[in-house]
């Protein structure tokens, strides 16, 4: 049918506009993008700025509404969010990964926030904790999403916003997460983008957030590479650094109680924990007892031969390969289960097993390195004093975590004061130090380089001081 003028005029103005709508439309958003992840970094900061000043700008009760957020949609996601961590990462254990994220409910939000008062004749003074802004987080490939959740929570609570740059090996499940988290919180509070990251993270971004003049303050969690690189830019760092926890089991120690704590530590995760349980020094006259009591507790005992095979597998050398020389590990066998290292040591052992272990003298490589796998070196010495001074030497000034199983009161403070760690546990698994069976609180980023220790909402802060003058000011 033909049409009227009115209408050819109407249909000519319908396509003019639609080829003009076509040629003024922005481009599309590369894929992944939408609800805090961004294209670039530059984005990503600007849209957490804008998030910022209403986030500092609420009460405590409305950023609490938040934390519950972010708490609640760990754990109802705990199961799917680690499933998908394990299958992009491939390290560690899917029931540790599932029971990391349960576990980030128990970090410090608004309840941790202070202020503080003085008063004299002179008047009053009013000390409070500030939000920085926008701070820049690296998150390490081995706890991806718990690090983010829980940093989160902090940031949060102290009235900041965070730009993410997660680790290219757990990238993908990083963003998924913060997308559902973004989401929840826009529809519970209207804020939009309270924590950004980036689609398509690389070594290359991350060093744009940490030079970005948007970014207050940084936040690194991950290797001694990337803190140093992070100190580079001018910029305040909270640095979470390596670990490599001694323990030591004294003479006079609950053995059975050591044996399935050290085990607990040691397994959790395939040992990616920094504050994991990677050497212990144990007395010579409980030696063999303690080595039977780690057989009981389901931890599988290899010889020495198997040792050094291991040992092949895990590093290169500089020297001879026996682990008498500088030692470098390999990524190969970092978080595997217990059968890929039996099968790289040439031994079968029981499905299921938790642990291998096996004795080696002090200086070998899996005593000096933090290998970050279910294998734990035992190491005999004539007297706690001599394993005090080997955990010392072990630990090379991380000064991260240290353990001791005793029950001699002087022991104990003796090794404390000689290894003046941030983490120090007593006849206990190192999950003790982060609130797991103890009063602690947990964080997934633990300051040790720089010195704050288990992060908290009052890591993110700045102090400003308030003073009211007036001699005849009266307090009541």
């Amino acid at each position: 049918m033909a049409l009227t003028a009115d209408q050819l005029v109407a249909e000519i103005a319908r396509e003019v506009l639609a080829r003009l709508q076509a040629q003024t439309a922005p481009a599309p958003a590369p894929a992944g993008t939408g609800h805090g992840v961004f294209a670039t970094v530059d984005e990503a900061v600007k849209a957490a700025a804008e998030a910022q000043v209403k986030v500092a700008a609420m009460t405590l009760d409305q950023r609490g509404k938040i934390i519950s957020i972010i708490r609640r949609l760990c754990e109802e996601n705990a199961s799917e969010w680690a499933r998908l961590e394990l299958e992009e990462t491939k390290l560690g254990r899917l029931d540790h990964k599932i029971d990391k994220l349960k576990l980030v409910k128990n970090v410090l939000g608004v309840e941790a926030m202070e202020t503080q008062a003085r008063s004299d004749s002179t008047g009053l003074c009013l000390i409070e904790y500030a939000p920085w802004g926008v701070i820049g987080m690296v998150l390490p490939a081995t706890h991806s999403v718990p690090t983010m959740a829980s940093n989160a929570i902090n940031v949060i609570a102290s009235g900041n916003t965070a730009v993410f740059s997660p680790h290219p090996a757990g990238a993908k499940i990083a963003c998924r997460a913060l997308k559902v988290i973004n989401s929840e919180i826009e529809r519970a509070t209207g804020v939009s983008n309270a924590i950004t990251t980036i689609a398509e993270p690389s070594i290359k971004s991350a060093e744009e957030v940490f030079k970005h003049p948007g970014i207050a303050l940084l936040c690194v969690t991950g290797g001694p590479a990337v803190v140093r690189v992070a100190m580079k830019h001018g910029k305040r760092v909270i640095a979470a650094g390596p670990g490599n926890p001694p323990v030591v089991v004294d003479e006079t120690a609950d053995l059975d109680n050591a044996a399935v704590s050290i085990i607990a530590g040691a397994s959790f995760d395939n040992n990616l924990l920094c504050i994991g349980e990677k050497e212990v020094f144990v007395v010579s006259s409980v030696f063999d007892a303690f080595m039977a009591a780690m057989r009981r507790a389901g931890a599988v005992e290899l010889k020495p031969d198997a040792i050094e095979r291991l040992a092949q597998a895990a590093f290169t050398f500089d020297s001879d390969g026996k682990g008498c020389g500088h030692a470098h590990l390999k990524r190969d066998l970092i978080g595997k289960d217990t059968a890929v290292l039996a099968a790289a040591a040439g031994v079968q052992i029981p499905a299921g097993t938790p642990l291998l272990f096996g004795e080696t003298h002090e200086d070998h490589a899996f005593v000096q390195e933090e290998q970050m796998m279910p294998f734990v070196p035992v190491v005999r010495v004539p007297n706690v004093d001599a394993g005090i001074a080997a955990s010392v030497k072990a630990e090379h000034g991380y000064r991260h975590t240290a353990l001791i199983h005793s029950r001699n009161v002087a022991n104990v403070t003796k090794m404390a004061k000689a290894m003046n760690t941030t983490l120090f546990v007593h006849n206990a698994a190192c999950s003790a130090a982060l609130g797991a069976g103890s009063p602690g609180y947990l964080s997934f980023s633990i300051a040790t380089p720089t010195g704050e220790g288990v992060t908290t909402p009052m890591t993110f802060t700045r102090q400003r001081q308030l003073a009211i003058g007036g001699g005849s000011l009266r307090i009541i």
